[in-house]
């Protein structure tokens, strides 16, 4: 065999509930996962690819409901592939659990690789699992690797879910795998999962990521892996996004709703807004008018278009202007109660930020007060 194409992915962890969100946002989070497993089968279509190998995670956990296995497993059933399913630590394996279930009800193109047996892929080229049979354990789950047999001259492929120690483990950490483990155990290619971005270790190691990004702090849309594993070359690794997705975090100074409006249109430009969940921190000083126009475009209209939109605006920072206290047009103590606020906003003690919050939300009333008296 001179050259195998598969494809590598990992950490689908399908039927994550994204609790944090609300219903309609989590709804559409946790259907995203499912649909990764379409865009993996048109990868693997457009790549030529036989084998799809999933480096466990496939599962949020060992319990995840009826619907998430059988929309899993039907729609692996329409692709023209087969698919290696190996157990991580959020779906570790156990006697009679989750994938003794799956295997149950698995059509059979889906393939569960859950002992630490060498399986053969095709002819001159077989699959050394590395499953986890605990959430954590304190042995390195690829050690079985080095003593796998194969035949003369096939391919070995290793798959395995852990951590590479150069991580930066101080011993505490759980499923540890050495980076040298390719070479020590002869593979050709080693596929990783746990973490959840894209990493090559050295020339034969990988880690593809989540098809479809879960958290802040990863920019890049969700990934998996095209593989060329050739006999005694390196392989070559094409990293093919997946992921609907985009989870952005960003820092904007801004001191005007013009500064708004100029990083909006950059952000539209990158991505489509209502796939993108975006983490957003506010910086800088306006006017009062122009940090309630920007918190309000931010609120009112932009976090409608946003799949999900996480605002700080604490530290863009309002300073009234003259024309700001004069648009407070009103009397008597509600006149000296927002004299009172300025002067501690300005005086910048220890209640300056909570004067000036106040005063905002004074300026906010008062201007739709005068709104609705107007209508």
């Amino acid at each position: 065999m001179a050259t195998l194409k598969i494809i590598h992915t990992a950490d689908w962890q399908l039927g994550k509930p994204f609790g944090r969100f609300p219903a309609e946002v989590s709804g559409a989070l946790s259907e995203a996962r499912l649909d990764a497993i379409d865009r993996i089968a048109a990868v693997a279509a457009d790549r030529g690819a036989a084998h799809v190998l999933a480096a466990g995670d496939i599962f949020d956990n060992v319990d995840p409901g009826d619907r998430i296995v059988m929309q899993a497993l039907s729609r692996m059933e329409r692709a023209n592939v087969t698919w290696w399913l190996m157990p991580g630590n959020h779906d570790h394996a156990r006697p009679g659990g989750l994938w003794s279930r799956v295997r149950r009800l698995a059509p059979t193109r889906v393939r569960i690789v859950d002992t630490p047996e060498a399986v053969e892929l095709e002819e001159d080229a077989w699959l050394l699992p590395a499953p986890l049979e605990h959430r954590k354990t304190t042995s390195d789950p690829t050690a079985s690797m080095v003593d796998m047999a194969t035949p003369s001259g096939a391919l070995r492929i290793g798959l395995a879910h852990g951590s590479i120690t150069e991580f930066g483990a101080t011993g505490e950490s759980a499923n540890l795998i050495p980076p040298d483990r390719a070479r020590s155990a002869g593979l050709d290619y080693l596929a990783l999962g746990d973490w959840h971005g894209y990493l090559v270790v050295g020339d034969r190691t990988a880690y593809s990521g989540t098809p479809e990004t879960d958290r802040f702090g990863r920019d890049e849309p969700g990934a998996c892996i095209a593989v060329d594993v050739r006999q005694g070359d390196t392989p070559a690794l094409d990293r093919v996004d997946t992921g609907r997705y985009r989870w952005l975090s960003r820092r904007w100074e801004v001191s005007s709703a013009e500064d708004l409006k100029r990083e909006l249109d950059g952000l539209r430009s990158e991505a489509r807004l209502a796939d993108l969940l975006l983490d957003l921190r506010l910086t800088g000083v306006a006017s009062l008018s122009d940090r309630v126009a920007v918190v309000s475009e931010l609120e009112d209209r932009v976090a409608h278009e946003l799949r999900h939109l996480d605002l700080d605006a604490g530290g863009l920072i309002a300073k009234p202007t003259p024309e700001d206290v004069a648009r407070i047009d009103v009397q008597g103590a509600l006149a000296g109660a927002a004299a009172s606020l300025q002067a501690r906003a300005d005086g910048g003690g220890p209640d300056a930020a909570a004067a000036a919050a106040a005063l905002e939300r004074f300026y906010v009333e008062v201007m739709r007060h005068g709104a609705e008296a107007s209508a």
